[in-house]
């Protein structure tokens, strides 16, 4: 399911113009797959259940990464939100933030490629957790709090004129997440119930504003 969906949301990014050069040589879906199947080779218990690989190198023949040279940040998100499905998938849990990178390998011939996965903690060696943003970027939690606001300094900078300059915070308590209003004008809700602060579980919507957030366990 994970990795058809990965391959269905590529081919609509770029509205079907990279299925064409691939069609008789490497695809897409191809290093998705690998990718996963390093995940369950390389997954290990862990306190909390199986722990999968988060940390991957994708190593590519030059002629591959050249004609993939204007999709390779969309390939690189695209791999790493298959990753998340697996593991969602088949509840692994990780201890770090997925990290993804294509490197080029100059003796591998076209179509031939590689993919490393190691497990690699984060810096606080917590269970890692993300701020999903509606445009689908990532914003990591790590120990200082994530601001919220209209405020350029905030890590989570909103143009809305609904929030507030500070809005909310989002910070990690022991190995708990939660969602604190800073006395915003027009509060904060998680899941369409107004709060002052509550603690947060996966897939929560955090709405500020007229924007929705949201919180993401990995």
């Amino acid at each position: 399911m994970g990795l058809q969906q990965f391959e269905d949301r590529l081919e609509r990014l770029v509205e079907g113009t990279l299925a064409k050069p691939f069609r008789s040589n490497l695809q897409p879906v191809e290093i998705g797959r690998r990718l996963t199947r390093e995940m369950d080779l390389h997954r290990r218990v862990g306190v909390r259940g199986l722990i999968a690989p988060n940390s991957f190198s994708v190593t590519l023949a030059k002629a591959d990464v050249d004609r993939f040279s204007n999709f390779l940040d969309a390939l690189v998100r695209e791999l790493a939100e298959a990753a998340r499905e697996h593991a969602r998938n088949e509840q692994y849990t990780f201890v770090g933030p997925i990290d993804v990178q294509i490197l080029e390998g100059p003796r591998l011939r076209a179509g031939r490629f590689s993919v490393a996965a190691e497990v690699i903690e984060g810096p606080d060696g917590l269970a890692p957790a993300e701020l999903v943003l509606p445009g689908g970027g990532r914003i990591h939690i790590e120990a200082a709090p994530i601001i919220i606001g209209r405020m350029p300094e905030c890590a989570v900078a909103l143009s809305d004129p609904n929030v507030s300059r500070r809005h909310a915070e989002v910070l990690r308590v022991n190995e708990a997440f939660m969602v604190r209003d800073l006395g915003s004008t027009n509060g904060t809700k998680v899941n369409g119930a107004p709060v002052r602060e509550q603690y947060l579980q996966s897939g929560d919507n955090i709405t500020v504003g007229s924007t929705t957030i949201v919180f993401e366990m990995l």
